[in-house]
C-alpha cells in the first residue's frame, strides 16, 4: 500500500465487528479487514503497522497467526482484541497489548496511537510496554493470590523490573530527542491505565 498513512488490519471473525472496528478507524488510518485466520495471512505483509487480533477463531487461532507474522519476520505491533478472559499466559505471547471485548471507539482509537507510538521505540522499550500493557491486563482481571502463585507471572514482574533498570540510560538518549514528550505519554498510561470492567 503506498501511502504516508498508517496500516491497520483487523482481523476479526464476527464481520458486523470488523465492519465496525473499521469504520470507527478509517478516517485516521488505511484500514483492512479479515474475517478468518487465511484471509489474514494473506493479507499481513511488511505495509501493515499494526495487526488487531481476535483471539478465538474457527480454523486458524489468534495465536496461530501470531506465530506467523512473527516467523515472516514482519514489524508490526500486534493486539489481541478478544472475548476471551486473559490468563497468564498471556505473559508468554509475542503481542503488544491485550484487550478484552467489549471494547468503546475511544478505546480502540486509543489502542491504535499507542501501538503506532511503541513502533518508533527501540526493542528494549517496545518489550518493557508489551510487558506492562500485559502486566496491567492480569493486574486488573485476575486476584492477588492467583498472581502470586503464578510462575509466569513472576518471571513477567523479573523480566519487567530488568527492563525498567535498562530504561534509564534508553530514556537519557531520548531526552536529546523528539521522542520524550510522546514516551512520556505512554510511560503515564503504563502502569495500568485500564477501566474497569
Amino acid at each position: 500500500m503506498a501511502t504516508d498513512t498508517s496500516s491497520v488490519l483487523i482481523v476479526e471473525d464476527e464481520p458486523e465487528l470488523a465492519d465496525l472496528y473499521a469504520s470507527w478507524l478509517e478516517d485516521a488510518y488505511a484500514v483492512e479487514t479479515a474475517v478468518d485466520g487465511v484471509g489474514a495471512l494473506e493479507t499481513i505483509d511488511d505495509t501493515v503497522d499494526v495487526v488487531l487480533l481476535d483471539r478465538r477463531m474457527p480454523e486458524l487461532s489468534g495465536e496461530t497467526i501470531l506465530g506467523a507474522i512473527r516467523d515472516r519476520g514482519v514489524d508490526c505491533r500486534v493486539a489481541m482484541v478478544t472475548a476471551v478472559e486473559p490468563d497468564f499466559d498471556i505473559a508468554e505471547l509475542g503481542i503488544d497489548d491485550y484487550l478484552v471485548k467489549p471494547i468503546s471507539k475511544a478505546e480502540l482509537s486509543e489502542l491504535v496511537e499507542q501501538l503506532l507510538l511503541r513502533s518508533s521505540y527501540d526493542e528494549q522499550l517496545r518489550e518493557f510496554f508489551s510487558l506492562a500493557s500485559k502486566k496491567a491486563v492480569l493486574d486488573a482481571e485476575k486476584s492477588e493470590a492467583e498472581r502470586k502463585s503464578s510462575e509466569e507471572y513472576a518471571r513477567l514482574q523479573d523480566r519487567l523490573a530488568v527492563l525498567r533498570a535498562r530504561a534509564d540510560e534508553t530514556m537519557s538518549t531520548l531526552l536529546e530527542q523528539d521522542g520524550y514528550r510522546r514516551l512520556c505519554q505512554d510511560l503515564e498510561r503504563e502502569p495500568g491505565d485500564r477501566g474497569e470492567k
